[in-house]
């Protein structure tokens, strides 16, 4: 097969779905939300330009490292023409991305390294918690688990375990 030939290879649902591991379900919701396309051949079935595996696969690495499906439908509308993300592309919007990935990433070691003990979420319901949270002060700091979205604690509290 020439070249060319491959690069104007239109692929059936399955195909996308086995060579992506993608359910056709997920295909077809991304199709619906407008992140790929797809044409209808003479018998009425869905085809996909063989390029659709890249774009597939750049949809599920971005959801991989937590992006939204808006998030990811936002930087593939910034491209030219529909086309897929190339090198370029990717490193350009993997840039733009950075900061939001360095926080969930401080967040992550956070959650790794914490799970076990006072999260500053209020519940009370650890030993720990009388000692980290005493009187839930990590309310003050705001909604949800404070001690794993943030660095703030309230003045005094060490949550190094080594120090209990």
């Amino acid at each position: 097969m020439k070249k060319s030939q491959r690069h104007q290879r239109e692929l059936k649902i399955g195909e996308v779905a086995a060579r992506t591991g993608c359910a056709t379900s997920a295909l077809r919701f991304y199709e619906e939300t407008g992140l790929i396309a797809s044409r209808r051949n003479e018998s009425g079935y869905r085809v996909y330009r063989n390029d659709v595996v890249r774009r597939v696969s750049f949809i599920r690495t971005a959801q991989r490292v937590g992006l939204t499906l808006e998030e990811i439908g936002e930087a593939l509308a910034s491209l030219p023409d529909g086309r897929t993300p190339t090198a370029r592309d990717w490193a350009r919007l993997a840039d733009a991305w950075r900061p939001s990935l360095q926080q969930r990433i401080e967040i992550l070691t956070r959650l790794r390294d914490q799970l076990e003990s006072c999260i500053g979420c209020g519940c009370l319901s650890l030993d720990s918690c009388g000692i980290w949270n005493p009187d839930d002060t990590a309310a003050d700091l705001g909604q949800g688990p404070r001690y794993l979205i943030s660095d703030e604690r309230p003045a005094g509290i060490d949550l190094d375990p080594k120090a209990i």
